[in-house]
This record gives C-alpha cells, sequence and structure tokens, in this order.
C-alpha cells in the first residue's frame, strides 16, 4: 500500500455522517486532507464513496433510512448533490479538481459502458483530478441494495488495475468474533479470502445508514484479490496509517492466478441467477472442469422465470450452483430443447437453433463457498 501508484479507496456512509445521518464536514475534512496528502506525492486516486442516501435524509426530513426503493430514490438525488458538494470544496482547498463519476454495476459489464468508464476515469487521473464514484442511485432498480458500493469499489479497482484497494469502514479490521467480546482478536492477514470458515461477520452497519457489513467487506476483498488487487480492510480514522503502509487493519493478499476478466467478476459478484438450469453429471463436468460452454444435451430440468440474456445459476442435480451465465433462450423454449445435439436441432426446428444454451465466454464457475 505504501509504494501503490495507483488505489482506490471506499469509504462508507457511518464514515461521513452524524449519528442522526447529517453529513459531518469533519470527516470530510479529514479524509480529504488524507487523500490530498498522498496524492500530493503522485500517487493516483479514486474515491468510492458512500452517503448520498444518508446526506438527503436531513434535507427530506427523513427521520431514518428509508426502506422504499422511491424514497431512497428521492433522498440520493438530493443528497449526492450535498456529497460532491462537500468533496469539491474540500480538495479545492489542496488545489486539486474532484469529479463526479456515477456508475451502475452493470456499467462494469457492458462492454461499451465499460470502456467508456475506464476510458473516463483514466484521462480523469491523466489531468490530476479525484474522481468521485458512487452508485448511481436514483436511476438503480435492483442495485441500491445491500452493499453495492463495497463491491463497486473492487470492480472499479479491477477496471483500473489498481495497484491497491483501501477499504474505509466504522470497524478498525476483520476479527474472528464481535469486536466488542472479551477474547476475540484481530485477524490482521487474510491469504485467501475463500478460506475464512467459521468467522463471524455479523451484519449491516454498526449506525445503520449505510448498506453494507463485514459480509460485504469480505466480498469486495475477494473481488479485489482475485483480479489481482491486494486489499486493506481498515478504520477511516486510520486511513493515513494505512495509505502509508503501516500495519493497521487487515491485509488481504492478492491472488497469483490469471486475472478473470470484467464480465466473469460480474456474474459471479454482482448478479443474482433469475432462474436455474439443472446438468446432468456429465455437463456439470464439462461446465466446471473443463469450461466447456452448456449444450441443450446437458440439460435436465429448468426452474423459474428468465428471458434470453438474463444471468442464470446452473445447478446439478443435488441443487448445488455450480456456475452462472448468461442465458440465449427464454425459460418457457428449454424444455424442448432438453436432451438434443444442436445439430439435431438445427435440422429440426432451423438453423437458428444451433447454439449453446449458455456459451463458455458468458460463464463463470463458482466454487459453492458464496457469501
Amino acid at each position: 500500500m505504501g509504494t501503490a501508484r495507483r488505489v482506490v479507496v471506499k469509504v462508507g456512509s457511518s464514515s461521513l455522517t452524524t449519528p442522526d445521518g447529517h453529513i459531518d464536514r469533519e470527516r470530510i475534512a479529514v479524509l480529504t486532507d488524507v487523500l490530498a496528502r498522498r496524492r500530493s506525492a503522485g500517487t493516483e486516486l479514486v474515491l468510492v464513496s458512500s452517503g448520498a442516501v444518508a446526506a438527503g435524509m436531513s434535507p427530506l426530513g427523513l427521520p431514518s433510512r428509508p426502506k422504499d426503493l422511491a424514497t431512497q430514490q428521492a433522498a440520493a438525488s438530493v443528497g449526492q448533490g450535498l456529497l460532491v458538494a462537500h468533496y469539491t470544496a474540500a480538495f479545492a482547498g489542496h488545489g486539486l479538481t474532484a469529479a463526479q463519476v456515477l456508475l451502475t454495476v452493470e456499467d462494469m459489464m457492458r462492454r461499451v459502458q465499460y470502456r467508456n468508464a475506464q476510458r473516463t476515469l483514466r484521462r480523469l487521473l491523466d489531468m490530476g483530478a479525484v474522481p468521485i464514484v458512487n452508485e448511481n442511485d436514483t436511476v438503480a432498480t435492483h442495485e441500491i441494495r445491500f452493499g453495492d458500493n463495497d463491491r463497486l469499489a473492487a470492480l472499479v479497482a479491477h477496471l483500473l488495475r489498481a495497484d491497491a484497494l483501501l477499504l474505509l469502514s466504522d470497524v478498525d479490521a476483520l476479527y474472528d468474533g464481535d469486536p466488542s467480546r472479551p477474547g476475540t482478536r484481530r485477524i490482521p492477514w487474510v491469504p485467501a479470502v475463500r478460506g475464512l470458515t467459521g468467522v463471524d461477520v455479523g451484519g449491516t452497519g454498526r449506525r445503520g445508514v449505510g448498506t453494507g457489513g463485514m459480509a460485504t467487506k469480505l466480498e469486495s476483498a475477494r473481488i479485489a484479490t482475485e483480479a489481482g488487487v491486494p486489499t486493506v480492510l481498515a478504520a477511516a480514522a486510520d486511513a493515513g496509517p494505512a495509505l502509508a503502509g503501516e500495519e493497521v487493519g487487515t491485509l488481504f493478499t492478492a491472488s497469483t492466478e490469471r486475472r478473470p476478466s470484467a464480465r466473469q467478476l460480474w456474474l459471479a459478484h454482482a448478479t443474482a441467477g433469475r432462474g436455474s438450469v439443472v446438468l446432468d453429471p456429465g455437463a456439470v463436468r464439462a461446465v466446471a472442469a473443463e469450461h466447456a460452454s452448456l449444450l441443450p444435451a446437458g440439460v435436465v430440468k429448468v426452474e423459474g422465470e428468465f428471458s434470453a440474456g438474463d444471468p442464470v445459476d446452473l445447478c446439478d442435480e443435488d441443487g448445488r450452483t455450480i456456475a452462472r451465465g448468461l442465458v440465449n433462450y427464454d425459460a418457457a423454449e428449454i424444455p424442448e430443447l432438453m436432451g438434443r445435439s444442436t445439430r439435431w436441432l438445427a435440422r429440426e426446428l432451423g438453423p437458428e437453433y444451433e447454439r449453446e444454451i449458455v456459451h463458455r465466454d458468458d460463464l463463470v464457475v463458482l466454487d459453492g463457498e458464496r457469501p
């Protein structure tokens, strides 16, 4: 972290607001001071900042975080401007330009939007600006949900080939249980996120103004480290020491395996299957072990309702999800294709049916340990 030349920093709502939901200008000023010092030392920084919904609560007279989507979006539309205004003023005091970038997780998957976001962010960094990235809450539907900015930060780190990801929270590290209980110990180093078995990661944020919890921090760390980006989880108050490479928080080391594509990361970590396709043992082996496409001959059952292009779970006959992919057929079409070869289908139904249920380029194998 101390020598990283490009760092993505994510900060949550609870680290930016007062207990009653107001923006805490002092906290923003302190964080901005830390980031500005690192930026002046030559490090490129991208800040993924939550807080728009929380910032909009007070002006709209909301006593607590709204539950319904429409009110969340209304609060976000009010709060986003306030949030960015404070960042803009704070960074301007250091001679730095802040730039607002609003994304949805799906922007990380669609090639055109992905390239546009990548090009814009890189150009902003080249011009010396500090991009302030947030979920585009006012137009999102499924995206305003538990912990999305944690995942978004990891996907942005992958998109920019960042050297490190820093997750700032209202907890100072990962612990092997509830930190308030005697005998609970800090976990300083995690060589593999998927190996964290038996660790109690709790629920949502402590103060009720954010959407994430420790589970989403681990998910973010897992996405980033699988993409080759080492990740540090630390308290917002420890942002300076963490960026300096001091031994605070918890370090998640990066995977040495080949980096997955943005589409694979999106499918594995930022989608939910809208239905499922059950595979016979041969198809399970072909998909999981050989990374082959799923053909109609290997399908034995379809569950749920989905349309062509939707993400679906690929399951074995015991119900275990082994992969997720973008399906090429509507759910209603697949039963008459099951067990048939593509050659037979093309001959009997037409050449347009000589295609996979899920192509291997639109498929990611899962390991059954999803948080």
